[in-house]
């Protein structure tokens, strides 16, 4: 794909729905009894991978554009598969359907492409194990073998790595088994499996423990549990939001309207960062609906405002978690204003869908940005005119949206290789920037 700079972005958008909340509302349909009717159901490959793993499973599943029906066979009510389960690239279909899976009373193998089978997945062997489950794996990665047990032992058990999937995982082995299962974080995730459940008549408690500092979370399942069919309405997802948002903000004169965005309280540290550097964000309409917060962005400005602080900016410690998938965005962005970024405590993004760290730091060395490498995370100097170049995607589709929002603001084109791989997560990314960018 080649990105070409661009004066402003203007326009009024709508962007798929989360992908987090898809994921999950898929799976928790399938384990309730009943239809449950998904609306404004992720376009992504990712949640795609889902929905083709629960077919295999026995689920009957219609689609209707980007509404699904998801006809729920309770917890007990899936069939053995006759082949693998392939989850493509998706670390969320993976681990939260091993969760699922532990407490079946037959054995199935998850797998999925290169990148996936190279990521850790010991994270989520250990406790499904302490459990009840039988799981062999490729030294911790995939293809797992996952041979259920039916009850499973309800475990407390403190996450080693600040992972919303392996607690989401935990928690949905939790309703398999007899009492109550707890997991306790020490910096929070985003909590979308908490909230579901409780949509879903699940019987889950959530807080902090005593005595405990305000980032310790606790939340408890007590299975065996059946939950209810329900019909959910999607939001947009913030993270596919924050690719136009941060270029709107880049480029002065922009104005940019974003309906129905998902607001979850764990997933907008990414707009408390670029208030940080002064951006002209408003939040409007805001409300909730099937137990999740969303609303409407709106961008504009006259001129860009992120060169007006010099002091950099760093994140670090607890805000990682919740900045996760936005933080090679967030380097792009520094790169722009003065004091540049600092991004520590990071190491998770070395294994994700590529090495984010350094597929980050390579990509603006390339644009003729100075970038330092640290083994947890990377720093950004800034004001930089960047230049155009040959970005490589390493097949991650954050690392391609990110490079193609620092296209259009480079002098000279940019190429993006491997920009297909965007359609892990916004198959529309490109023709939707394409039409804003004036």
């Amino acid at each position: 794909m080649i990105i070409r700079p661009a004066k402003r972005i203007r326009g009024s958008i709508s962007v798929p729905g989360d992908k987090s909340i898809s994921h999950r509302a898929a799976m928790f349909a399938a384990i309730a009894a009943g239809p449950s009717r998904l609306r404004h159901y992720s376009t992504s490959a990712d949640c795609a991978a889902t929905l083709s793993c629960l077919e295999k499973l026995g689920l009957q599943v219609e689609r209707n554009d980007c509404e699904v029906i998801i006809h729920g066979v309770g917890l007990n009510g899936f069939a053995a598969p006759d082949c693998e389960l392939d989850c493509g690239n998706s670390g969320t279909t993976m681990r939260l359907l091993a969760g699922i899976l532990a407490g079946q009373n037959f054995a199935a193998t998850l797998t999925g492409d290169e990148s996936l089978r190279s990521r850790p997945m010991q994270r989520i062997i250990e406790p499904l194990e302490m459990m009840g489950a039988e799981i062999s794996s490729n030294k911790g990665r995939a293809p797992l073998r996952i041979q259920g047990a039916h009850p499973l032992q309800a475990i407390d058990y403190e996450l080693l790595t600040a992972s919303a999937q392996v607690k989401s995982c935990i928690l949905l082995a939790g309703l398999h088994a007899e009492g109550k299962t707890t997991v306790v974080e020490n910096e929070i995730t985003r909590d979308h499996t908490e909230r579901m459940l409780e949509w879903f008549d699940a019987n889950i408690e959530t807080g902090k423990p005593e005595r405990e500092p305000e980032t310790v979370r606790f939340a408890s399942i007590t299975g065996p549990a059946q939950l209810t069919a329900r019909d959910i309405s999607i939001p947009g997802d913030i993270s596919s939001a924050a690719y136009f948002i941060a270029a709107a903000i880049l480029l002065p004169q922009s104005s940019l309207e974003i309906s129905d965005v998902g607001l979850n309280p764990t997933r907008t540290s990414f707009l408390d960062q670029l208030r940080l550097m002064e951006p002209a964000i408003e939040i409007r309409n805001q409300r909730a609906d099937c137990n999740e917060r969303r609303g409407d962005i709106s961008v504009s400005g006259e001129t860009s405002s992120i060169g007006h602080q010099t002091e950099r900016i760093t994140i670090n410690g607890a805000l990682i978690p919740q900045l996760i998938d936005e933080l090679p965005l967030l380097a792009v962005v520094g790169s722009q204003r003065e004091g540049g970024i600092e991004i520590r405590d990071a190491k998770e993004l070395r294994v994700k869908e590529s090495d984010r760290i350094a597929a980050t730091v390579a990509g603006l060395r390339a644009m003729g940005c100075e970038a330092e490498e640290f083994a947890d995370g990377l720093r950004v100097n800034g004001p930089t005119k960047l230049r155009g170049a040959r970005i490589d995607s390493h097949g991650d589709h954050r690392i391609a949206m990110s490079f193609a929002v620092a296209g259009l603001v480079a002098e000279g084109e940019t190429e993006i290789a491997g920009s297909d791989c965007v359609a892990v997560s916004f198959p529309e990314f490109f023709d939707l920037l394409e039409s804003v960018g004036k």
